[in-house]
């Protein structure tokens, strides 16, 4: 099979609103090689991921993506690596380049899977895809009482943990961000698991994050997540040296592997969290899963779109005795719900697993996501470069 052609299809709700809830848009990629078809999902502006496409080069290591996708070999997963290599030289210089090949190489694995009648989780070497305990993922509420409600909520429809973050967290006093977790923590229940994520509020202050620990500890918070921002591995060092029982977790931010092993090296966490729709896909995900259980560091997918992103980001640690957890979009909006007709459910045990159909084993429900889609057209110099109407 060779590459014939990547469509892709921009979708968002009516109103994007300044929430920190990345399920208002979404970008999905269609790949397309001979009689099959493979579905992806980029976690970035969509228009700006599309223009990486597309855009003229600028010189030899600043090509557009798809200068080194189209026409392409792909019958083995050693050619969706080779692809990868090559995006990464010709298109160097494009800072926009791992975020258009993460939804691009998910549609190849999905693609290859099914050509071959394996899910993906099977080429990518495991024997089995293992359950994983979800949490619900969702933003504090503005009040604490909010928040408990949210908690209950979510241990009604059967979630064990549930991760609480961005909101008002770290924005109002110190006792603002303890009432909040002591909320969370009354909501979810003595046996409930409990994770909080910062947002990366505090920048590099550590003494400012460290000061919520005592309340953290106290409410048996298993995770602090992203208190600094994804390069700051002087402050992870220095927050995990104070940290005790809470762990720091990380790694949504890496769009390279080298970012998420420096996490790992350098900054101490326990637990990183490698959403493939940024890190140039599953290949470089399942690389960093295999790194961070090699050294004992638990790997989280970051997920917080749609169900199509949701069983990509299983595939990677699918058999990972030892990463168990897993994000769980709880509440998307529903332009994220529209993208697909077979989305993931909890088992009557709690859990979730990747699937075991070909591919991700996710149908796209394109006439559901219609009323959502973007028209986008890019011209330079008055010629047409890219124009989804002809897709």
């Amino acid at each position: 099979m060779t590459i014939d052609a990547v469509d892709f299809f921009y979708a968002s709700m009516p109103e994007v609103t300044l929430d920190a809830d990345g399920s208002q848009d979404a970008l999905l990629v269609r790949v397309t090689a001979g009689d099959y078809v493979g579905w992806g999902e980029c976690e970035a502006s969509p228009l700006v991921s599309i223009a990486a496409f597309v855009t003229p080069r600028s010189h030899g290591v600043c090509q557009p993506v798809s200068a080194s996708v189209l026409g392409q070999r792909l019958e083995t997963p050693d050619d969706i690596r080779a692809i990868s290599s090559l995006v990464a030289r010709n298109s160097m210089d494009l800072l926009q380049a791992p975020h258009t090949l993460s939804g691009i190489e998910m549609a190849l694995w999905d693609l290859l899977g099914k050509a071959r009648q394996e899910p993906v989780w099977s080429l990518l070497g495991y024997a089995e895809s293992l359950p994983k305990t979800p949490y619900a993922s969702m933003l504090f509420g503005d009040t604490p009482q909010e928040t408990l409600d949210r908690a209950r909520a979510a241990r009604g429809r059967g979630f064990r943990a549930v991760k609480f973050g961005w909101g008002p967290f770290g924005h109002g006093t110190l006792q603002d961000d303890v009432d909040l977790v002591m909320a969370a923590r009354e909501g979810v229940g003595d046996d409930g698991r409990l994770l909080v994520d910062a947002g990366q509020i505090w920048e590099g202050n550590v003494a400012e994050a460290a000061k919520r620990l005592p309340a953290l500890i106290d409410a048996r918070v298993e995770w602090l997540e992203e208190p600094f921002a994804g390069d700051s591995y002087e402050e992870y060092a220095a927050l995990a040296a104070l940290s005790g029982p809470v762990g720091l977790a990380g790694g949504e931010a890496s769009h390279n592997a080298r970012m998420a092993e420096n996490l790992i090296r350098f900054g101490d966490v326990r637990f990183i969290q490698i959403d493939s729709g940024r890190i140039g896909g599953l290949g470089p995900s399942k690389a960093i899963a295999d790194f961070a259980d090699a050294r004992g560091v638990t790997y989280v997918n970051h997920t917080f779109t749609s169900h199509l992103a949701l069983s990509a980001s299983l595939q990677p640690f699918a058999g990972l005795a030892g990463s168990s957890l897993c994000e769980f979009p709880s509440d998307p909006r529903a332009v994220a719900t529209a993208i697909t007709s077979t989305p993931l459910e909890l088992d009557t045990d709690g859990f979730v697993s990747a699937p075991d159909a070909p591919g991700l084993g996710i149908s796209v429900d394109l006439e559901a996501l219609t009323p959502y889609l973007r028209s986008v057209s890019i011209a330079v110099d008055g010629v047409t470069v890219y124009d989804d109407a002809t897709r």
